[in-house]
């Protein structure tokens, strides 16, 4: 399609397409935020146990996992107008069939689909943001995205926990699967692969937008790929560098409540509150380290950048979640546990701007590739720490491997540079 009138001041359909992203990322986490804090009344009403539960929570990782590198493989070639949209209606489709749900076999097999059909949803939003974000811009929007799916994730507790009292955990997810057929739709009436291609677009937001991006690569230097990632010390430290990531979100979203519950005796009037307090301070910190790591860039250059900010993040968050063990007071030791996961998530726009800085043309291979590395361990965190905390109910165990997993990642960090593409130019 022609671009718009060649107008003096961009449109700033960009910022369109960033928000659409947002509420995309909102969307999605309000499943995966809900079901924790009614596994309560799903155990109950299924009458399976903490361990059975657990297996629940990994058949969607196990999943995910397995799907995502295919479905961003099919996102880099088909574009992620037509992915995205068919990844929410997936998403749509299995929340209220979750909600309907009768039994334990049933239940693992509803998830397990579910996962999969959601695979590929972030690297195919890195994608998007690759052809549509400036390159100076990424860390920050990459913030803004994940803030939004933070903030999502903090309030869903409250939400779902005000929400208990007066209808069933079944309603609920009924109701909130009618949000993703909305957003589908309007994502696909509207959005354009390529900035090129909307009408909407003009000569200097296409100018802003192509601003720094390198040369696209021709067929045969793209070739090879998969041995080149294979071999890149970059993507090794990059994927274990986001394993902590990953296991700290799943166990906000599985397990979180639960500890509140049996380590620290909230009640349910509180419960809400403190069990999506981590994720609503995440939410600024996601933000925090997108434009810090763009700061920095400016700065003192792309590895400082990504570095300083993943560094420090992790280091806070090791010795936030060891104090959350140590401290006699319930609320203390909540609010400790939520200043570690907000530290962790300062690494995550960081992490997923050095996919784009790295894979590029290829950031929807690259970062799904980081991803199913972070989702190996989000599918071994939920059954771990049941048998962790095993009958005595102790639950520093968990924390104390979380506390070593941050040191790990940062020490990560230090390995990986992104200024070294991928795919040589």
């Amino acid at each position: 399609m022609p671009l718009a009138s060649d107008q003096a001041q961009p449109t700033r359909v960009r910022h369109k397409v960033v928000a659409l992203a947002v509420l995309l990322a909102m969307i999605t986490y309000l499943d995966r935020a809900s079901i924790s804090t009614m596994s309560g009344d799903i155990q109950r009403d299924l009458k399976i146990s903490k361990e059975q539960m657990g297996y629940v929570f990994s058949a969607f990782s196990l999943a995910y996992a397995a799907f995502e590198i295919p479905t961003a493989w099919w996102a880099e070639r088909a574009g992620t107008r037509a992915v995205l949209a068919r990844i929410v209606c997936w998403w749509s489709v299995f929340t209220m069939a979750t909600g309907l749900v009768r039994s334990y076999g049933v239940m693992l097999a509803t998830r397990f689909l579910f996962g999969m059909g959601e695979a590929g949803a972030w690297p195919s939003v890195a994608k998007t943001f690759e052809r549509w974000v400036p390159m100076r811009r990424r860390g920050s929007m990459k913030g803004v995205f994940f803030a939004g799916a933070y903030l999502s994730g903090g309030l869903t507790p409250m939400l779902v926990t005000a929400l208990l009292p007066h209808a069933s955990w079944r309603a609920i997810l009924m109701g909130f699967g009618l949000l993703g057929f909305v957003w589908a739709a309007v994502w696909f009436w509207w959005f354009r692969d390529e900035p090129a291609q909307h009408r909407e677009v003009n000569a200097a937001e296409l100018a802003i937008i192509a601003e720094g991006r390198p040369a696209a690569l021709s067929a045969e230097a793209r070739r090879g790929l998969w041995s080149r990632l294979l071999r890149e010390r970059n993507m090794a430290a990059l994927c274990l560098m986001y394993v902590p990531n990953c296991v700290t979100f799943y166990f906000c979203i599985t397990w979180l409540p639960t500890y509140l519950k049996e380590k620290h005796h909230f009640e349910a009037k509180d419960l809400g509150f403190v069990a999506g307090l981590p994720l609503l301070l995440s939410a600024a910190t996601q933000f925090v380290g997108g434009v810090s790591s763009d700061l920095i860039t400016a700065r003192w250059g792309l590895r400082a950048g990504r570095l300083i900010p993943g560094v420090t993040g992790y280091l806070l968050a090791a010795g936030a979640i060891y104090a959350a063990t140590v401290v006699a007071n319930p609320m203390t030791a909540a609010v400790c546990f939520a200043l570690a996961t907000a530290s962790c998530m300062l690494t995550t726009a960081v992490a997923w701007g050095t996919c784009l800085d790295i894979g590029r043309e290829n950031s929807a291979t690259v970062s799904s590739v980081m991803n199913t590395a972070g989702q190996v361990g989000a599918i071994v965190t939920p059954p771990l720490v049941a048998i962790l905390v095993g009958p005595d109910k102790d639950w520093n165990l968990p924390l104390h491997l979380l506390a070593g997993l941050f040191v790990v990642g940062a020490l990560s960090w230090l390995l990986i540079d992104p200024r070294r593409p991928v795919v040589p130019e």
